[in-house]
């Protein structure tokens, strides 16, 4: 992908050319949680088609797994009733065993379309990292998200407003990230 910026989702042709890191937002409106409660999902459900028809290289990590299956057992948490007091309750309760086997099934389905790919943890100026942080204005599995594109090249689809100032190529729907 030789575009920089924010793009439109809607209405990017994409190609096997196209590097594509996607994020646990995206994921969840897929898959997940949030596909029954946002209007977005049909949007996303219908791009990732086109990648995947296109033959673009998607790519995920270990962050990103880690958020869907825990927002997803937290939403699931969430709607439970009776709800139990505790998280850990509900996650060692009966009533949490078909949302396990839901969360893991659909990770399976996530995990087959995709490259996995290394956070690169350990080449990370983690210094500089954690001193933005520290100024208590971003997430720091976004951060890192953006390390990951920035390294190796990927441009990233996302609904998520945050990455905005990142300098990634971005693929999103989200009005709010998208030039006016």
């Amino acid at each position: 992908m030789t575009t920089s910026g924010v793009i439109d989702i809607r209405k990017h042709s994409f190609s096997s050319a196209d590097h594509l890191f996607l994020d646990t937002n995206v994921w969840l409106s897929v898959y997940g949680a949030l596909s029954h409660a946002r209007n977005r999902s049909a949007v996303y459900s219908a791009r990732l088609r086109d990648m995947r028809s296109a033959g673009c290289s998607i790519f995920i990590d270990v962050l990103v797994v880690s958020e869907f299956v825990n927002t997803y057992a937290r939403w699931e948490y969430n709607q439970s009733d009776p709800k139990p007091a505790k998280f850990k309750d509900f996650r060692a309760s009966a009533a949490f065993r078909p949302v396990a086997q839901d969360i893991a099934h659909n990770v399976r389905r996530i995990i087959r379309q995709c490259n996995c790919c290394n956070s690169g943890f350990s080449d990370v100026d983690l210094e500089a990292l954690l001193a933005h942080y520290g100024k208590g204005q971003s997430d720091f599995n976004d951060q890192m998200i953006a390390e990951i594109c920035k390294d190796k090249n990927l441009a990233l689809v996302t609904d998520d407003a945050d990455f905005q100032a990142t300098g990634l190529t971005i693929l999103t729907a989200n009005r709010r990230l998208l030039p006016q």
